[in-house]
Formats: structure tokens, C-alpha cells, sequence
């Protein structure tokens, strides 16, 4: 069965997250088709949803103003996979601590926005994720810090002692960028039971 993979398009690395996502697919011997969702109407239809990085108080006022905020909830309510990614993680969190972001409250963390600094300090790291068999090559750009992590919330990976990367039921969210790189695993691992399965199925099917 081909699996339809939603990308919010309203900001950042959208065809780097279709691409992973087809990468990932093909690693579990799944087809994915990919829809760039812009406008509401379209969440309903995927299987699995991506919340690419940008600017989150942008990002939050766009979903909000073109219905899609409410599709998204509804979406991981449904225990449909959801990977959201540095302002990604943000909007999706419960608390991004700035008023200006209307958080959708998918992922139960508080965040600090550009808390590892700005765009010149972006760094790339090595990340031991819990069901990566290796370390995960890790980008951070303008990086959110993960401050509080609720009791139902898995953290999947830490960097200098602080969460990075957690689990909240069908949602997986990442301080970092894991489409930046040709590394697919963790796009496996939000969308997949097991990444580095032979054969494996979406969380929420």
C-alpha cells in the first residue's frame, strides 16, 4: 500500500523532508507519495504528516490562519505519525514560552526558541538516538532547547545533557534538522515502528 506523507509547506526544508521521507520509505519497502500541504483540506488524507523548521511565530499565524492548525491535531489525536523538526518542535510543542506562537500542544515539552544560539553557531553532531543502532548525524541551526519534558513524553536523544529529540505517542520532535543530511534513519524512526527493521509499519496504521 502506497503511504501519503504530508509535508507542511507554509516554511522550510520541504523538499529535503519529501525526499527523506521517500528515502525512509523505500528503506522499508514502502512507496510514499508526497502532498505539500499549503492550504486545509489535505491533512485528513495522509498517513503520515512532516513539520518542517522556519520561523515559528510565522509558521504558528499561517497554520492558524489557513485552517490547517485544527487538521494537525486532529491528525495526531488520530495516533497518525507526526515528525516536527527545530520550529517545527516548537509550534507543535505545548509551551514554546512566547506568546506570539500558538502552540498546537501535540508534543508535550517547553521550549526555549534560538536557545543554541543564532545562525552563526550552527553546528553539526553526532546523536546516539534510542533505536539507531549508530550515532545520528545531527545539524543544529538557530536550535531550539527541549527545557521540560512531561511525564508521557520519551526523551530519544540528549546533547551536552540536554533532550534533543523525544517521543510524545505518535509524535516525534527534534531540536536539529535530519533532512539536512543523506541519513534517513530518523525519518524511519518517527514513521516506522523499528528503523533499522527489515520490514516495519507506520505507528498510526
Amino acid at each position: 500500500m502506497t503511504l501519503k506523507a504530508g509535508v507542511i509547506a507554509v516554511q522550510g526544508d520541504v523538499s529535503e523532508h519529501a525526499d527523506a521521507v521517500r528515502r525512509a520509505g523505500a528503506a522499508h519497502d514502502r512507496e510514499v507519495e508526497v502532498a505539500e500541504i499549503r492550504t486545509a483540506g489535505t491533512v485528513s488524507d495522509c498517513d503520515l504528516l512532516l513539520m518542517p523548521g522556519g520561523e515559528s511565530t510565522a509558521i504558528s499565524r499561517l497554520l492558524q490562519s489557513e485552517g490547517i492548525a485544527e487538521e494537525i491535531v486532529a491528525h495526531a489525536q488520530a495516533g497518525k505519525p507526526v515528525l516536527a523538526t527545530c520550529a517545527g518542535l516548537i509550534v507543535a510543542a505545548t509551551d514554546a514560552g512566547d506568546d506570539r506562537v500558538e502552540n498546537l500542544g501535540i508534543v508535550d515539552v517547553t521550549v526555549e526558541r534560538n536557545a543554541f544560539g543564532r545562525q552563526k553557531d550552527s553546528f553539526e553532531a553526532p546523536l546516539d538516538v534510542a533505536g539507531l543502532d549508530s550515532p545520528f548525524p545531527a545539524v543544529f541551526i538557530r536550535a531550539p532547547l527541549i527545557e521540560e519534558v512531561g511525564e508521557g513524553t520519551e526523551v530519544l536523544a540528549e546533547w551536552d545533557g540536554r533532550p534533543v529529540a523525544v517521543r510524545d505517542g505518535p509524535v516525534v520532535a527534534t531540536s536539529f534538522h535530519p533532512e539536512l543530511t543523506p541519513d534517513s534513519r530518523l525519518h524511519g524512526l518517527a514513521f516506522f515502528e523499528d528503523a533499522d527493521a527489515e520490514e516495519s509499519i507506520p505507528v498510526g496504521e
